[in-house]
């Protein structure tokens, strides 16, 4: 039992530490540059909508304030058979963009797929349509284009908990922790994946998304890393966005994308295969956060049976940890101890592990995202 547990919490401070102290050293022992130069290779931005009637309009004029060539630069919009008013909101702009209209919900992923076919930039600037791109964001991603390693360059998202305020809540930080992994692999190769709401590819490394698929952020920067170019990770480039204060929202989105990893075990198994060239840090980055829960259960499994004293202090130290959790759940006093919050969010983010599996396991992993 002592082994298992031994091993368990192994597993889980590599998972959570441990990669990110890896790839630090990697990054100590050779760090890979990025060549940057200002180029302005004509773009396209890419948005996919469903009912974003509240954010579209908005999002089409922050779009309008990109410091970029104006007669190099496209914008196609797909309303992805939206309810309300966004596919009229999408028809008022005129030329300003290139309208996609689909009369019935076809899915994020079907939606991408239809914008491409019709853009004509030679960089694929995908967006969100909640979030707000600074105004030099599409200069800073193309700069890194000049490096003819670099096929992928994702943005920096900023998460604000109220208007102009970074948040510190400890999504806020689980997610500055994100950031530090995805600079670091960056820094000493590729990264694995890219911040869906601000990435951009080369458009002849642009792989159609299957039907359904969750994380075409992920999907799209695999393949180009597939075809052995990086995936690099630009810090000028920003997005901002809001943490959602509702309950349960954080934790569904987290579901969802979680859910999306297991998913991409299955459209594209070749992830889990050699000719994935970042294999390891695939598995790594995303894979063991699948395992995460398991590890936990086993470690408080081992701890509680084992009659050594030492693992009777660690089971105590467990059931504090998660004691600490529980308070996170009541909007009290409690909650002001980053401890608390801290030890509540690592937990409900391994629950969203677990009804991601289940979510997988039922195959309810083709949704809107």
């Amino acid at each position: 039992m002592k082994l298992v547990f031994w091993i368990c919490a192994a597993l889980t401070a590599y998972t959570y530490f441990g990669y990110a102290l890896w790839l630090w050293l990697q990054v100590c022992a050779r760090r890979r540059l990025i060549v940057q130069r200002d180029i302005v290779p004509s773009a396209s931005v890419i948005l996919a909508a469903r009912n974003e009637e509240a954010n579209l309009a908005a999002k089409l004029k922050n779009l309008q304030l990109l410091d970029y060539p104006q007669d190099r630069l496209q914008i196609v919009v797909v309303s992805d058979g939206s309810t309300d008013r966004t596919a009229e909101i999408v028809r008022e702009q005129g030329s300003a963009i290139i309208p996609v209209i689909l009369d019935r919900p076809c899915g994020k992923a079907f939606a991408l797929n239809e914008a491409v076919r019709r853009a004509s930039g030679e960089i694929l600037f995908f967006q969100d349509a909640r979030q707000r791109v600074e105004p030099g964001a599409l200069r800073a991603l193309v700069r890194c284009f000049a490096d003819e390693t670099v096929g992928a360059v994702s943005g920096e998202l900023l998460l604000e908990a109220v208007e102009g305020e970074t948040s510190s809540d400890a999504l806020g930080i689980y997610w500055k922790i994100e950031k530090m992994v995805r600079k670091l692999e960056s820094a000493s190769g590729s990264a694995v994946g890219a911040t869906g709401a601000i990435y951009a590819i080369r458009r002849e490394l642009y792989t159609e998304i299957p039907s359904g698929t969750i994380l075409d952020d992920v999907f799209v920067p695999m393949h180009v890393a597939r075809a052995g170019k990086r995936v690099v990770f630009q810090p000028e480039a920003i997005a901002r966005d809001r943490i959602f204060v509702q309950k349960g929202k954080e934790f569904s989105r987290k579901v969802r994308t979680l859910t999306g990893n297991y998913q991409l075990l299955r459209i594209a198994p070749w992830l889990l295969s050699l000719r994935n060239p970042l294999l390891f840090r695939f598995i790594s980055h995303k894979l063991l956060r699948l395992i995460a829960p398991v590890l936990l259960i086993l470690m408080l499994v081992a701890s509680a049976v084992s009659r050594a004293p030492e693992m009777r202090i660690l089971l105590a130290l467990q059931v504090v940890f998660y004691g600490l959790a529980a308070l996170g759940m009541f909007r009290g006093p409690a909650t002001r101890f980053r401890l608390v919050t801290i030890a509540h969010t690592f937990v409900i983010l391994n629950l969203a592990a677990v009804v991601a599996f289940f979510n997988f396991v039922a195959r309810r992993d083709e949704v809107w995202v």
